[in-house]
């Protein structure tokens, strides 16, 4: 029986060593890619879908995400040569292109259409307005930072000045906000999630409207590299490109459960339960957009909202910022 057995255990250990070998291969094939995102969200599924299910290695990338907190930041290192791609507001790349950068950042993918964050109140109300806020205290967010700037685009469309009718408390940090409103502070705060359902769960507030559907369409988070780099690497940025087209895709063409399974392994501190409802809440809020196509009056939507801000020296030019080359898949 051993002169069996034994021959029988040597063939699986040589396939298991073939197996490995091919593996590592096959990823050592693959062009590596660093890309820099501005938060770890749910309201950014599409992207881990892309990275879960493979998406980007049918396209020959090995992509790494890495966490850099700030739009400043995550351009910063897309210019250090530190990351390749960045994932963050489009209005950064329109900061670096006034600052007279030469090897400036363009987009050349839209992920997310609107505003992710909600409303969250320490009171219920059960018909809000937004001229409820009148007289209160909000924890906007980051001074300059789209959540914020949206937020009071959103407001002076409805006829409320920031300035006059209300307290907008920029001083604190993103990561910090959620903490800060249950520690007592404000009587409003604007939270991604899956801060905003935390909250809820806890008890501490109630989520009263989304800053996304009053804000409207814009390229709110998307993919930009230095041109130099686009340039010079067509082909493993439309790859990158085509990865975040099958993971929207996928987003809108599986159940809220599928999407949620898909990405439950990034989320690891949130249940299968708080992830469905998540996914759910964004789906609702018309979060991602059809294709990575960024439109060129979504764009000038986005400036609008910067310049209402006080944030805008200058307009820049949509076909110097924005390229549309990669939403061709065929």
């Amino acid at each position: 029986m051993k002169k069996f057995v034994l021959p029988l255990i040597a063939l699986f250990i040589i396939a298991g060593l073939c197996s490995l070998f091919f593996l590592n291969n096959k990823k050592n094939n693959l062009t590596k890619i660093k890309v820099a995102e501005v938060t770890h969200s749910i309201f950014y599924a599409p992207q881990y879908i892309a990275h879960s299910l493979g998406y980007f290695e049918e396209e020959g990338l090995d992509v790494e995400i890495l966490l850099v907190p700030g739009a400043d930041k995550v351009t910063a290192a897309v210019l250090s040569g530190d990351v390749q791609i960045g994932f963050c507001g489009s209005e950064a790349t329109i900061y670096v292109y006034n600052q007279g950068e030469k090897d400036y950042l363009v987009n050349f993918a839209a992920l997310t259409k609107r505003d992710g964050s909600f409303l969250v109140s320490r009171e219920k109300y059960d018909n809000f307005t937004l001229n409820d806020l009148k007289g209160k205290t909000v924890i906007g967010g980051r001074k300059g930072g789209m959540p914020e700037m949206t937020f009071e685009w959103a407001l002076k469309q409805n006829g409320i000045d920031p300035k006059k009718d209300l307290d907008i408390d920029t001083s604190v940090a993103f990561a910090s906000m959620a903490g800060t409103f249950i520690g007592g502070n404000g009587d409003f705060v604007t939270l991604f999630e899956p801060q905003a359902l935390q909250i809820e769960q806890q008890g501490y507030g109630y989520v009263v409207a989304s800053v996304g559907e009053l804000g409207g369409v814009v390229p709110y988070t998307s993919y930009n590299a230095k041109k130099s780099y686009i340039d010079e690497h067509e082909k493993e940025v439309k790859g990158f490109a085509k990865a975040i087209q099958k993971g929207l895709d996928y987003v809108h063409t599986h159940s809220d459960e599928e999407v949620a399974k898909a990405i439950t392994s990034y989320f690891p501190d949130t249940s299968m339960n708080d992830l469905v409802k998540i996914v759910k809440r964004y789906r609702e809020n018309d979060s991602w957009f059809q294709t990575t196509e960024i439109a060129e009056q979504d764009y000038k939507h986005i400036e609008e909202i910067v310049e209402s801000a006080g944030e805008l020296s200058k307009k820049a030019p949509y076909d110097k910022l924005v390229t549309t080359e990669f939403s061709n898949y065929e």
